[in-house]
């Protein structure tokens, strides 16, 4: 009769432990923010629309092109101030 092979429970090898306890919750945070890190969380129906961090980019750039064309358009013209004449 064979043994049946024991199949670990967890993924991790016995010598990589990990204690939870004392892992701290956002210990890098305030240095990304130091060092001027860019990062958006998107909602999860915007992200589904994208498939990676490229195609984020890409339309957000698409999206300032379409803006900057649009303000030159839409900004009136600065007209000389009309100086008051004394009746």
């Amino acid at each position: 009769m064979k043994r049946k092979r024991q199949t670990p429970s967890d993924d991790m090898r016995p010598e990589y432990t990990f204690d939870c306890t004392t892992a701290v919750r956002g210990k890098y945070y305030r240095r990304l923010l130091k060092e001027g890190a860019n990062i958006a969380a998107l909602e999860p129906d915007i992200a589904e629309a994208f498939r990676n961090s490229a195609a984020v980019n890409a339309a957000l750039r698409s999206f300032l092109e379409m803006s900057e064309t649009t303000r030159r358009l839409t900004t009136r013209p600065k007209r000389a101030s009309r100086k008051q004449t004394a009746t």
